[in-house]
């Protein structure tokens, strides 16, 4: 599902004209080429590579992200799509659970289409799959289980209710989304849980 994902977004990629690899991301301060550049870095990172980086960066997971950007991203939109492609069928991950790969390529991937007004149709299984881990995983590591004990995340369009509280209720990718940060999805929501996640976030 992670190369699937890559590949996908490779080709909506590949129909970008290249003034537009510089609008702003939904990712904060990142354009579309920086999170591309990030995607190419992640893809690389071993486990040993990652804790490696991460003691260069002084255990700082934001000067780590950015010192990988800085590393990959080409001197061309294009550059940077070809080493995108180079990557895509790689299997090595960083020491965490193998779907932050797919949280990785879903929720980064809608940093880049949502900015740009691209849609595209992600197999549920993925976005469940992303969503469950995100509500197991600290906030301090990029998740949101202390959001969990705030709200019950109620998807409309699959199988799942998380957590206890008030409701939050809509597409499940709409809430991956906005349990990862991104406050575009909360006009997905609906319920009286809403106001407390947007707070939160």
């Amino acid at each position: 599902m992670v190369h699937a994902e890559r590949a996908a977004l490779i080709g909506d990629l590949e129909r970008l004209d290249e003034g537009r690899w510089e609008e702003p991301s939904l990712c904060a301060e990142w354009t579309v080429h920086d999170v591309v550049a990030h995607l190419v870095d992640t893809a690389r990172t071993t486990r040993l590579g990652f804790l490696a980086g991460l003691a260069r960066a002084r255990f700082d997971f934001d000067r780590q992200n950015a010192r990988g950007v800085e590393r990959e991203r080409g001197a061309s939109p294009q550059e940077t799509l070809e080493r995108l492609r180079r990557v895509a069928s790689r299997r090595s991950t960083p020491p965490a659970p193998l779907d932050s790969r797919l949280v990785e390529e879903i929720v980064h991937g809608e940093d880049i289409r949502r900015a740009l007004g691209l849609a595209h149709s992600y197999p549920e299984e993925a976005v469940v799959r992303s969503l469950r881990l995100q509500v197991r995983t600290p906030a301090s590591f990029g998740g949101a289980k202390e959001l969990v004990a705030r709200a019950r995340l109620t998807a409309s369009d699959a199988d799942v209710a998380i957590g206890e509280g008030p409701e939050v209720s809509g597409p499940a990718l709409s809430l991956l989304l906005a349990v990862s940060g991104r406050r575009v999805a909360l006009d997905d929501l609906g319920g009286p849980g809403v106001p407390a996640l947007a707070a939160a976030i």
